[in-house]
Order: structure tokens, then sequence, then C-alpha cells
């Protein structure tokens, strides 16, 4: 992994860690963590494998902080940095709001590839490389992930 392409993927990751810790201040840690892993330990990574490693970097260190953290993590907070360019910011927050709340109900597996997908942009075999199943599994994942989503929006805007 050359260290100078880290910084490219910096947005995608945040949003990413967002979906999976559920707070601005722990997705901020996460990545910082995640960047630091990576740079202890240099991997050689394929020319065009470096997000799929990244997404799976930031993956395994959220399990790891997961498992030693006693606390739970609480819904999204503040969204400001997901809203829509040039629309209603007030819209565009309490939108990426409630997505990302329910994003952030899913299960641990169906969050992972919804994230990868949907969050960061990874095709189905970048997703499947990088959550370590097999893509049949990432499409059957991704397809109950975005219909829970769906279902969830409804209800919030009904």
């Amino acid at each position: 992994m050359d260290a100078t392409r880290l910084p490219d993927h910096m947005d995608r990751l945040f949003r990413a860690a967002y979906a999976l810790c559920g707070t601005r201040h722990d997705a901020e840690d996460l990545v910082q963590e995640t960047y630091a892993r990576v740079l202890r330990r240099p991997r050689f990574v394929r020319r065009h494998g470096d997000l799929a490693y990244l997404l799976r970097a930031l993956r395994n260190t959220w399990i790891s902080l997961a498992r030693a953290a006693t606390a739970v993590p609480m819904a999204p907070d503040s969204l400001e940095f997901v809203a829509e360019p040039g629309g209603d910011p007030a819209a565009g927050e309490l939108d990426a709001r409630a997505a990302y709340t329910a994003i952030f109900e899913l299960s641990p597996p169906l969050r992972d590839a919804i994230v990868a997908v949907d969050v960061v942009g990874l095709s189905y075999k970048e997703a499947a490389r990088a959550l370590e199943v097999r893509s049949g599994t990432v499409r059957s994942r991704l397809f109950r992930a975005r219909e829970q989503v769906a279902g969830q929006l409804e209800a919030v805007s009904a």
C-alpha cells in the first residue's frame, strides 16, 4: 500500500466509518486508528485494490475496538458533512440522518455489505474481497439490507 495514496480514500472511509460507528467523533477515531495500523504494517496491494484493502482494515479495526469497548454506540449525531451541496441543508441532513440511523440498526453482516457497496462504492467483487465472503453472499446481504433500510425510511416518512 502506497502511503501517499491514503488521503485519496479519506472521505469514503470516513463515510464507511460513520455508518459503522454512528458518531462523527468515533468515525474520525476509527479512520485514524485504521490508518495507523495500515502504516505500521504495510502490505503489498494490487493497483486497484487500495479501497477494498482499506475497507477490510477499517472493518477489522472496528471489530477490534468494538470488542474492547463496553459502551454501546449511539445513533448518528450531526450529518452536515453528507448533506447534498446546493440543496436544502436541513432536508439533506434529515434524509441522511434517517438513512444512517437505518444502516446503523442493521445486523453487522448486513451493515458491512451496505457500507461496502452503497456508502464506500465498491463493486460486488471488491466488497466480497474486502469482507472475505463470496460475491453472491454480498448480493444477498445487500438485498436484505436495502430492503430493511427502505422499510425503515418509509416508516419514518409516513
